[in-house]
């Protein structure tokens, strides 16, 4: 079994003097309970594991019953120290709350107890970790498997990566591709939107929200207004509405909407999305070709190799915390641009042999950038360039 270098990271925490509580959050199906096993295995500590997926948001004691589970548990074992890991915090109403009063309950009774919290919406995670527990936590974000993860793991090539994304509970069913498609869809997509998004936040349209993201799968790597997008939907709505759930969509690990780049925030928000899979299963799982049909088809699969450029890039700037936008003005346009403390690089991805040099002299001229690159034929192979943490681009 492939061991991610997030277990050493968490183990290495849960081993130091009680200081914070841990948070590990990201999308469904990459492995936060796995990983989290792992780690109990490691450690010489007891410890006490449950998840609150199947409990009613409105049972608010169930936590609290749990935690006196684990005081009891360590009073029963007499360790020094004791272990409580709960999954799928984000469920229980006002959890972060009632964290905050166990948790300082136990640093006044001097109860040795240390805490890891996992959670699969971003959104619900952060907020109340920002309403609550300001000072009680570190957060440890566990995203899409790259490439070269999938590659140690499974075997894949670029290829597969590309088509097949980052989802590990998947992989072993790729033989049988149209298997592997439903299994996508109704247990990671209909799941994530589902149980993470409409169990857990208004909303008022939740067939629009999951046509959006039908319509943003299939235009992954393009731009496109809001207006355009309401002239394929019914019942759209208005553009407020659109692009709410499109950030919901994007907290959920499945689609976001990359802004234009602009040194003017108030153009980079109110410019047009550039819709971006976070994972390209998601693609290829809505999808009616193979990836033996599509590999030939170079226009379409010059889309999903863009898109899986994307991912990459979207996927570790939540990590190494830098932002992903495009960029365009005119007919003149750049596939990615990153961001980090005012550092600018520029990207264009070419997948056949065609490139348009101008855009990349105008995105030079007229924002100076760190560096620009070329990923495809003409620059750094785009099978070389997955392999590449983008956190280097920068040094």
């Amino acid at each position: 079994m492939i061991q991610l270098p997030y277990i050493q990271l968490i183990t290495k925490r849960v081993e130091e003097k009680r200081r914070f509580i841990q948070v590990v959050f990201g999308p469904r199906q990459v492995g936060k309970t796995t990983t989290i096993a792992q780690v109990t295995e490691a450690i010489k500590m007891p410890f006490y594991s449950i998840s609150a997926d199947a409990v009613p948001a409105s049972n608010q004691g169930w936590l609290e019953e749990q935690w006196e589970i684990a005081r009891l548990k360590m009073q029963q074992t007499e360790s020094p120290e004791f272990l409580l890991v709960i999954d799928e915090i984000q469920k229980i109403d006002n959890w972060s709350e009632t964290v905050k009063l166990l948790w300082d309950n136990d640093t006044r009774e001097k109860r040795n107890i240390k805490v890891i919290l996992l959670g699969s919406s971003r959104l619900l995670i952060q907020q109340g970790l920002t309403e609550s527990l300001a000072g009680r936590f570190e957060t440890i974000y566990m995203g899409h498997w790259s490439f070269k993860e999938m590659h140690e793991a499974f075997g894949w090539n670029e290829n597969q990566y590309a088509w097949f994304g980052g989802y590990p509970g998947s992989a072993d069913l790729i033989s049988d591709e149209s298997r592997w498609k439903n299994y996508v869809t109704n247990s990671l997509i209909e799941t994530s939107i589902s149980k993470d998004i409409l169990m857990l936040t208004r909303v008022d349209k939740p067939a629009l929200m999951k046509r959006l993201f039908e319509l943003g799968c299939l235009y992954s790597g393009q731009i496109l207004s809001y207006t355009k997008v309401m002239g394929q939907l019914l019942d759209a709505g208005n553009t407020t509405t659109l692009s709410h759930y499109l950030a919901l969509l994007d907290t959920a690990g499945l689609l976001g909407g990359l802004e234009k780049y602009s040194k003017d925030v108030i153009r980079k928000r109110s410019s047009s999305p550039k819709f971006q899979v976070h994972n390209t299963a998601l693609i290829s799982a809505q999808r009616n070709e193979m990836l033996d049909e599509i590999i030939i088809q170079p226009a379409k699969w010059g889309r999903v190799v863009e898109s899986a450029i994307g991912s990459h890039l979207l996927n570790n700037s939540f990590i190494d915390g830098y932002k992903v936008y495009y960029w365009r003005d005119g007919n003149n346009e750049i596939d990615f641009v990153l961001e980090k403390r005012g550092t600018v690089i520029g990207i264009e991805v070419k997948s056949g042999n065609s490139e348009n040099p101008k855009g990349m002299s105008a995105f030079k001229k007229q924002n100076d950038p760190y560096k620009t690159l070329v990923v495809g034929k003409t620059g750094i192979p785009w099978e070389e360039f997955l392999k590449i943490p983008p956190i280097e681009l920068f040094r």
